[in-house]
């Protein structure tokens, strides 16, 4: 088999198209603003149908004092080049006559920045929730402040979301003003490989309901062959992706307070198997190519190549011009699936983050942003302007019927069977020691321990960081 696989490698590997950075909302668009060229607008039967929803009786008939409203982040939530307006932009215009400004930084500054503006009282208006690291440290510290008097969350309107508003409860107040909740990772894979060497599609297996860890783990040590430089996983984010299919997070948030699970026997299983996959050598060595992925860090590097089996990845990587995603292959021939299950249980569990905001403590403008939000609402829950989202898949970014079938899978698993995890949004301390956790058993270095020893080495400093974060913030108080 081994042999075939070098010969088939090389076969492939002759097909490879040369690779373009993906693009998504994490990446760091820190060039000037001037020099980005605009987004496309919808067409005009789609303008039509949004407009339709200015007369919405759930939107409040008002007239704005002040009809923008700016917004602090590493990427223009305004569509920039190859991106379409979203319907909400649209229906923020027609409704209010609303306008965003951008208030650019970059990914490594964002918080920096943020707390100077808001120590010298120019602050943002609001902020993106969907990275996961700005809640709750931003209510520590506080960089923003309570939705609750600005966001009615008891509203007909709200009513869907207010479950998932209150997983971002902190000392009775909610701070994350939730739109829906999406999944962070896809396990993404190309068709050629997997049919290349002789295994089954892992979307016929997920619906199968056979698309657990003992199928993943025999692929992986299959298909890896470091001589031939073919590497089962690949990327930034796999430990993360696959710990959270424990169904727990390591670091979490319970009635308001914060705490850590390593001790959890859910996460010890899972970080075992992980353990058995470094020891196979299936991870491509980052630390032998200076800590960058496959590719010098490009998105998907390695699977258009045919030298990589999996890469968990946000479908942010994939949501852009085909021309944009080219170092996955053609789109033909990529599909993801979610993370694997556990063989012994019914349920696969979704690494989650929400599609939300928080209001800048000190906002000029929160009118204005309950004004926007509430048309995210409106459009997000509307099913006609539903379809234009998988339309600009399909019709601008060229997805497959299969794709966005499973990426509504994913979206389900994100919505009933969440897990979010908080371990880069406490602390800058916490982070940093969350990271070497978060890697200890599938480091590409070699350097890779069992989950007991990450455990002594790392559980009671967590603990520490933990208690300092809760009883800084008052946390513990409330709930004594």
């Amino acid at each position: 088999m081994k042999l075939a696989k070098r010969i088939m490698a090389a076969t492939l590997a002759l097909t490879m198209t040369a690779g373009l950075f993906a693009c998504g909302d994490n990446e760091d668009t820190s060039s000037d603003a001037s020099s980005v060229a605009p987004g496309v607008d919808l067409n005009a039967d789609q303008q039509a149908m949004v407009d339709a929803y200015a007369d919405d009786s759930r939107l409040a008939d008002v007239e704005l004092e002040n009809k923008t409203i700016t917004w602090m982040a590493h990427y223009d939530i305004n569509p920039t080049e190859g991106k379409v307006k979203s319907p909400a932009m649209q229906l923020f215009e027609t409704k209010y006559g609303g306008t965003i400004e951008w208030h650019q930084t970059t990914w490594e500054n964002r918080y920096t920045d943020l707390a100077s503006a808001v120590l010298s009282n120019e602050s943002p208006d609001f902020f993106p929730a969907d990275d996961g690291d700005a809640f709750p440290r931003g209510a520590i510290s506080p960089m923003f402040q309570p939705i609750d008097d600005i966001i009615d969350l008891d509203s007909e309107l709200w009513a869907g979301s207010k479950e998932l508003c209150d997983q971002f409860v902190f000392r009775d107040s909610h701070y994350v003003a939730a739109i829906e909740a999406t999944p962070t990772y896809a396990c993404v894979y190309n068709k050629t490989t997997i049919e290349a060497n002789g295994f089954e599609d892992p979307a016929e297996l997920y619906w199968a309901g056979e698309w657990d860890w003992d199928v993943f783990t025999d692929m992986c040590i299959e298909f890896t062959d470091s001589e031939q430089d073919m590497y089962a996983l690949d990327g930034y984010w796999y430990t993360n992706a696959l710990s959270e299919t424990s169904g727990v997070p390591l670091i979490g948030l319970e009635d308001g307070v914060i705490v850590q699970n390593m001790s959890d026997p859910a996460i010890e299983r899972v970080q075992e198997r992980m353990y058995d996959l470094q020891l196979n050598g299936v991870v491509f060595p980052r630390a032998t190519n200076n800590w960058d992925t496959r590719g010098d860090g490009a998105n998907g590097e390695g699977l258009g190549s045919y030298l990589t089996l999996f890469i968990p990845i946000g479908l942010y990587a994939l949501e852009c011009p085909p021309e944009s995603r080219e170092p996955f292959g053609p789109t033909e021939e990529v599909m993801f699936v979610p993370m694997p299950k556990e063989p012994d249980s019914d349920i696969t569990y979704a690494s989650a983050r929400v599609h939300g905001y928080l209001i800048c403590a000190g906002a000029p403008n929160p009118e204005g942003v309950a004004a926007y939000l509430n048309c995210e609402q409106v459009t997000n829950q509307a099913e006609d302007l539903q379809q234009i989202e998988t339309d600009t898949l399909k019709n601008e970014y060229e997805w497959t019927d299969e794709m966005i079938e499973m990426r509504e899978e994913l979206y389900r698993l994100a919505a009933e069977y969440p897990v979010f995890d908080f371990m880069y949004g406490v602390s800058d301390d916490l982070k940093k020691q969350m990271e070497s956790v978060s890697q200890a058993t599938m480091i590409s270095g070699g350097n890779a321990t069992t989950w007991g020893a990450a455990r002594a080495e790392y559980e009671s400093t967590i603990q520490y960081l933990v208690d300092e974060a809760n009883e800084s913030s008052g946390a513990l108080e409330d709930v004594r």
